[in-house]
């Protein structure tokens, strides 16, 4: 069901310092074309995306130190994944990984770029074949996602992967509707520095069957790095396009990847998990019940001692009571830029914030950025306890008999 394969990367991370991470919170306006998801703005949406690539490609202030780039699940158009690649590897810094949802194709065309990118996806494209050599699956829709890593010499590495978990159009008797489900996820090994992480789309972070759980796998992998090489899984991002992102379901995950119930889980107890989702501008999909878009976060061990805040456009706390520290940002259209802390930084005696926000970026008029500050960062403070208090009064309306 979930097959985790190894894959190192000549990625030269300063030994003993942290990474820098930007999450990119931007809208998918999508819409159903012949039973795939599809973006029905692409060409516009490429802009917004390119926008945010010259961005980091010029690095202004410290976004000159950035480590990891990731977009949301179906972010990117399916016709500017190459035009993508191309930016990356000619203008991103060495050492820079990027990480990216696409919108749905056709499983030929899936095909197609695993065999274009089939020194990196070795792997995957033999359980592809596999897969299309036992049945006439060429016309079902991939929801799928690319890892492009500039390695220190320059060289760019393109790792492709698809969802395993089903979506809603599988709640059908037509299989034409059905999600290919990927089998082959890379666990990435960073050398010289000994940096390890994974990502994952959305609700493969939740999937299970009656016989394996996906998160279950990493834990267990993770372990087994431990033991083997006294490594740990340091990072673990999720790409979404979710409504309900504090779903019961991802809080019950995250509750058991965090605490120790049944064993002690040396491989993740360290890892920082980061939810990359939409921003609450996001439309075309329909969900029942309360939806709120955004909020994406970044949740580490609770050992890293950070306390409950309320700052603009962000707060911190547990998660409602989990063994966890988590870092919660508001629904709108930003990015946010902030560093992952290690392991090893780790010293009981100290108080200091392992992880800190080092800036937030919204649109301008003009598909461009600007870093947020002062008054307009209360202003926006205000406008998010607005949010939260016509969320919550919705809430309790629902609950009245």
């Amino acid at each position: 069901m979930f097959k985790i394969v190894e894959k190192d990367l000549n990625v030269e991370f300063t030994l003993g310092h942290h990474q820098h991470f930007l999450v990119c919170q931007i809208p998918n306006q999508v819409g159903l074309q012949d039973f795939a998801c599809k973006l029905t703005d692409p060409d516009e949406k490429w802009q917004r995306i390119r926008s945010i690539l010259e961005l980091v490609a010029e690095g202004p202030g410290n976004l000159k130190k950035l480590h990891f780039l990731t977009f949301p699940e179906s972010a990117m158009p399916a016709d500017h994944v190459e035009d993508a690649l191309a930016y990356i590897g000619a203008n991103f810094r060495n050492n820079t990984v990027t990480m990216f949802g696409v919108e749905h194709v056709r499983l030929q065309e899936y095909c197609k770029v695993l065999e274009r990118y089939r020194d990196d996806n070795r792997e995957a494209l033999e359980s592809l074949l596999t897969d299309i050599d036992a049945g006439d699956i060429d016309q079902v829709p991939v929801n799928w996602a690319v890892t492009a890593v500039k390695e220190a010499d320059g060289r760019l590495r393109v790792f492709i992967m698809a969802k395993s978990h089903p979506f809603v159009g599988e709640e059908t008797i037509d299989p034409s509707h059905d999600l290919y489900r990927g089998k082959i996820f890379p666990l990435f090994r960073c050398r010289p520095v000994g940096f390890n992480f994974m990502a994952l789309i959305c609700l493969d972070y939740v999937y299970r069957d009656l016989y394996q759980s996906n998160i279950s796998t990493i834990i267990e992998h993770a372990n087994e790095l431990f033991y083997r090489t006294r490594q740990r899984l340091d990072l673990l991002t999720i790409l979404e396009c979710n409504p309900k992102p504090e779903h019961k379901a991802f809080r019950d995950v995250v509750n058991g990847f965090y605490g120790e119930y049944l064993a002690y889980t040396p491989g993740v107890r360290d890892t920082v998990t980061v939810f990359c989702n939409v921003s609450d501008e996001t439309t075309g999909l329909k969900a029942g019940g309360e939806a709120s878009y955004g909020r994406s976060s970044v949740i580490i061990h609770q050992s890293h001692k950070i306390g409950p805040l309320d700052y603009p456009e962000f707060a911190t706390d547990d998660f409602g009571g989990l063994p966890v520290c988590r870092l919660r940002f508001g629904t709108r259209t930003r990015l946010y830029y902030f560093n992952i802390p290690l392991f090893h930084e780790l010293d009981p005696r100290t108080t200091r914030f392992p992880l800190k926000v080092h800036g937030i970026y919204r649109p301008d008029e003009t598909q461009g950025w600007i870093r947020m500050a002062g008054k307009e960062l209360q202003e926006s403070l205000e406008r998010e306890e607005e949010i939260e208090a016509e969320y919550v009064e919705k809430a309790k309306q629902k609950e009245k008999p």
